[in-house]
């Protein structure tokens, strides 16, 4: 009997392999959007001892392609050699999709995560001048602000409801909900030791890689070494302009969260570096 007759036997999707399963992910980088999350992968994967996600940074899978199936995630990466130890991949969704989470912890058990977390008042304009840039938003700063509670109404329930759904509005309109970096966090630690999880600021990080990159490298149980030419990618080399009355309007709406994420964590997003 060939594969096709099985499968129609047993009722089972043809799911093609287009490469072999490799190693096993030990980490991945959760986030945030507009974050920093993709010069900390970028810079992770410069590690000798890190191999390199197949699909770049990584393959959406625990967020917009869990339909997939597992087989097609883990054909993402590698088969073991040395000197490789570890390997991994990054996407800024993770961390705010009501199921990654969960799905993460089922899939990879012994997984470590990172968070990676800018003042959110500069993230929240940095992300709307994003969706901006890509076609994804034609409402002013402020008119987007007032419109993301209506725009967000019953989202988050039809993605849990539907593994397949993705909701433009959740992955790119949630310039406010996406600072609440405390409740993300306390779902993470639901289903993930607070222990396997590594919370970065952003701001130290562009400031001193070097010595946020120390903190990865023993986080991640690697050899401590210096990389050279660190180029920041995406929202790090960005130079502020947030609108000053709604920086104090974002300042303002974010203090309460920002009082939880520093009791949480002992993080403190607001302060200057």
């Amino acid at each position: 009997m060939g594969a096709k007759d099985l499968a129609r036997k047993v009722g089972a999707p043809l799911r093609p392999l287009y490469r072999r399963a490799g190693m096993e992910p030990g980490f991945l980088v959760i986030g945030t959007k507009r974050g920093g999350s993709t010069s900390c992968y970028e810079w992770i994967a410069q590690h000798p001892q890190v191999a390199p996600c197949r699909t770049g940074k990584g393959t959406h899978y625990f967020d917009v392609n869990y339909t997939r199936g597992e087989a097609w995630f883990r054909s993402g990466f590698p088969a073991q050699r040395d000197p490789w130890r570890i390997t991994g991949e990054g996407s800024p969704y993770y961390m705010f999709h009501p199921l990654a989470v969960e799905r993460i912890a089922a899939t990879l058990p012994e997984v470590r995560l990172i968070a990676v977390l800018r003042d959110p008042v500069e993230r929240a304009w940095s992300h709307y001048k994003y969706e901006v840039s890509r076609g994804h938003e034609t409402l002013g700063f402020a008119e987007a602000l007032d419109a993301e509670p209506e725009r967000l109404r019953g989202e988050e329930d039809r993605l849990r409801a539907d593994p397949a759904y993705v909701s433009e509005a959740h992955r790119y309109h949630t310039y406010l909900q996406r600072g609440h970096y405390a409740e993300q966090l306390q779902r993470v630690y639901a289903h993930v030791d607070p222990e396997r999880v590594l919370v970065l600021r952003s701001e130290e990080l562009f400031a001193d890689p070097h010595e946020q990159l120390a903190r990865v490298w023993a986080f991640l149980g690697l050899d401590r070494v210096d990389l050279e030419g660190l180029r920041a990618h995406k929202a790090a080399a960005e130079v502020s302009s947030v609108p000053e009355d709604q920086a104090a309007r974002l300042a303002a709406y974010y203090a309460p969260h920002n009082a939880a994420l520093l009791e949480l964590t002992g993080v403190d997003v607001s302060a200057p570096v």
